[in-house]
């Protein structure tokens, strides 16, 4: 029984190990850095996508099964990898070049990257590294071609970005992905790279040179500066030492003049307190005096000075009070005096008014009369001024048909005015002595008689005249005389 019990143990053992070197022949686990493609027969997965179209499955991170002699499982690595890049090329300025670089890159962890780079690289792994070479060796010589050196040398983040970027769908397409790429030297055979440096590198030294004489400059000068301020601070200890050494004489000199200072003080006391004796004394006599003369008089003198203060408030109250009274009885007779004015000059107006309303209204008719005295006495003197116009005429017409009767009879009309004329003149002689006697007389009475006929015949010529150039001639003293007017009496008195 117990044999029994043994062997059915060891059956069991037994095929507990065959079963577990079966699963380990037909589990395969995917690494963390690879994987697992499955191909073969029932190999597509759950998911849908262009892996599993293509008839394999992709593993990665977990195990599967594999059925041996009807599936294959290959493993990819998704380790990165690097590729070393040394191109030799032409810039865009036509000077040839040489670059080294590296790419690191590897599998991409999505299963689309994985199947792409299974298709082409599952068998093929080892080269993969030459085919990135060739890839960005490439690119890298078609866009070196369109750049400067100076553009190499100063843009190399730039350079690196487009090589990415133009590479990106070719790296795509073959399932990878670039995690790194650097340039890491440029070199020219030419010495162009050396030759661009230098002008920056004498820049470089000659700002060198003078940085370092600026700091050599700048070292001197403090050094100069610190050499003042330790001759300023010598100079400082020296005179606090000599105040010092001063300070300690001047205590040398107290202390020895110390003996007689002390004397002199004792006396000054000594003085002092005879001078404030005296003092006391005299304050003593002083109080005395103000006791009993000085307050005894002040008083008298206040008691006289309020009363003469008191019989001045009450003169001044008392003129203060006539001179208010005064005030109000002057205020009320002015304007009492002012009301009487008032009332007297309205009373003066209203008078003045009335006049000035009388006045006009008499001035009004004044003017009325005398404009109709002035109308009646224009009418009469229109109707004179007519009535000589017609005379004179007349007398014109008269004197055109006959002047010698007209004349006659305006000297018959003014000879009475002419015979006073010369009786006038006669009338004027104070003394009159005449001559030949009788004779004389008629002589003069001749004389007197011819002068009606002299002016009839002056009368006559100015007649003539006027009918010759129709105006009246002057006189012989430049006037204009009127033939109707009688004969001077001057003539009357020449022939006296």
């Amino acid at each position: 029984m117990l044999t029994s019990y043994l062997y059915i143990a060891a059956a069991v053992v037994v095929a507990v190990i065959v079963i577990v070197i079966i699963f380990r022949l037909v589990w395969k686990v995917a690494e963390p850095n690879e994987a697992l493609i499955i191909s073969g027969l029932g190999a597509r997965g759950e998911r849908t996508g262009a892996a599993e179209s293509l008839g394999f499955k992709i593993i990665t991170g977990k195990g599967a099964m594999v059925m041996p002699g009807f599936q294959t499982a290959r493993r990819l690595l998704l380790d990165s990898r690097a590729a070393s890049l040394e191109v030799e090329c032409v810039t865009k300025q036509g000077i040839p070049v040489s670059i080294q670089g590296v790419v690191i890159y590897k599998v991409g962890d999505d299963f689309v990257s994985i199947a792409n780079a299974a298709r082409r690289f599952l068998d093929q792994q080892k080269q993969m590294d030459e085919t990135i070479h060739e890839l960005f060796t490439g690119h890298l010589r078609s866009i070196i071609g369109n750049l400067t050196v100076e553009d190499l040398l100063l843009n190399r983040e730039q350079l690196t970005s487009e090589i990415r970027s133009s590479s990106a769908n070719e790296m795509s397409k073959l399932g990878l992905i670039v995690d790194s790429l650097q340039i890491q030297e440029i070199q020219d055979h030419s010495g162009y790279i050396e030759n661009i440096g230098k002008p920056h590198a004498a820049a470089i030294s000659a700002q060198a040179r003078i940085a370092e004489a600026e700091r050599d400059q700048e070292a001197t000068k403090s050094e100069q500066v610190a050499a003042a301020e330790k001759a300023l601070s010598i100079r400082d200890s020296q005179i606090k030492q000599a105040s010092y050494q001063a300070e300690v004489d001047k205590a040398a000199a107290t202390a020895r003049q110390a003996g007689p200072l002390s004397e002199a003080t004792a006396r000054q006391d000594v003085i002092r307190a005879e001078t404030e004796g005296a003092e006391l004394s005299a304050q003593l006599a002083e109080q005395k005096l103000q006791s009993e003369v000085r307050k005894p008089a002040d008083a008298k003198a206040y008691e006289t000075r309020t009363l003469a203060d008191a019989q001045r408030d009450a003169r001044i109250s008392s003129a203060e009070a006539e001179a208010r009274e005064t005030e109000l009885r002057a205020n009320a007779d002015a304007m009492r005096v002012q009301t009487s004015a008032n009332a007297d000059a309205e009373a003066t107006k209203m008078r003045g008014d009335a006049e000035a309303h009388a006045t006009r209204a008499t001035g009004e008719a004044d003017a009325a009369a005398a404009q109709a005295r002035g109308l009646a006495e224009a009418e009469a003197a229109k109707a004179k001024g007519l009535a000589e116009a017609e005379a004179i005429q007349a007398r014109a017409n008269a004197l055109a048909e006959n002047q010698e009767a007209v004349v006659a009879q305006q000297l018959a009309e003014k000879w009475p005015e002419i015979v006073s004329a010369g009786a006038q003149a006669l009338g004027n002689v104070d003394h009159m002595v005449v001559l030949n006697g009788a004779d004389g007389v008629s002589d003069m009475l001749a004389k007197a008689l011819t002068l009606g006929g002299t002016g009839m015949g002056l009368a006559k010529t100015l007649l003539n005249s006027m009918r010759e150039d129709g105006t009246v001639p002057a006189s012989t003293n430049g006037t204009a005389q009127d033939s109707t007017a009688p004969a001077p009496a001057t003539d009357a008195a020449a022939a006296s």
